[in-house]
């Protein structure tokens, strides 16, 4: 999916959190937002997903399918192509894993057998800390909460997969899976997946295009064939 911000602005009181006047994310973009604290990746994103209102511009979306333009404010079909996670916001709490992904599949109308193949495809990255714990959501470690969510998220197998700072909580090894994951479904579909994160390494890592953030700006927009953003990005952080 093409997504295309067009003259997006938002502002909390007198601090500009977005301001963006034209950028296209392309279809088949693994999209890394870099950016320090209060940049404004999480607020371009909850913008980008209708759960926060720009107070001016637009966000459309293209569906690789048939490549018509969506408006999202005039139409929700968007939704249905699109998997994210933002924080443990996104999960229902008082529910088990199983209990959880179960409503995920109904509402993307899966199968039992087909929600079954796509859980069982995410055995290494839940490392048996997820499944058959006999316990709730809340009650899991944020790391296993970080882990349910990114399930949820591509079990309608999205076209565009949005992801707030993924490797949070996660153990380096789920770090690694978690990585792999995402790069083997990009190949598999050619979906477009943004992530914000810190870690400057796994952004670099998987991204085929950086960009960076500075007080709602993106200053810099970054081509990352083989790595090649690691210079410019180490330099700008001064790591």
């Amino acid at each position: 999916m093409e997504v295309r911000i067009n003259q997006v602005r938002k502002s909390f009181g007198e601090k500009t959190a977005v301001d963006i006047q034209e950028f296209i994310i392309h279809q088949g973009d693994i999209l890394g937002l870099v950016g320090n604290n209060g940049a404004g990746k999480t607020t371009l994103f909850r913008i980008m997903l209708d759960l926060l209102k720009a107070d001016e511009g637009t966000i459309s979306m293209v569906p690789a399918s048939d490549g018509e333009v969506i408006n999202p404010a005039l139409s929700e079909e968007w939704k249905k192509m699109t998997g994210a996670y933002i924080d443990d916001g996104f999960l229902i709490d008082f529910l088990t894993p199983e209990e959880y992904f179960e409503f995920i599949g109904k509402v993307c109308g899966l199968t039992k057998e087909e929600l079954d193949e796509r859980i069982n495809a995410f055995i290494p990255f839940m490392a048996d800390e997820v499944l058959n714990q006999k316990k709730l959501i809340r009650d899991f470690s944020a790391g296993n909460k970080q882990k349910i969510g990114i399930i949820a998220a591509l079990l309608n197998q999205p076209q565009l997969l949005v992801l707030d700072e993924p490797f949070n909580f996660l153990d380096p090894s789920s770090q690694n899976i978690l990585k792999k994951t995402l790069v083997d479904y990009h190949e598999k579909t050619g979906a477009t997946i943004l992530i914000s994160s810190h870690n400057l390494q796994h952004t670099v890592d998987i991204s085929t295009r950086i960009a960076l953030l500075e007080h709602g700006i993106i200053i810099k927009d970054l081509a990352n064939d083989h790595a090649s953003a690691t210079e410019e990005l180490e330099n700008y952080f001064a790591v």
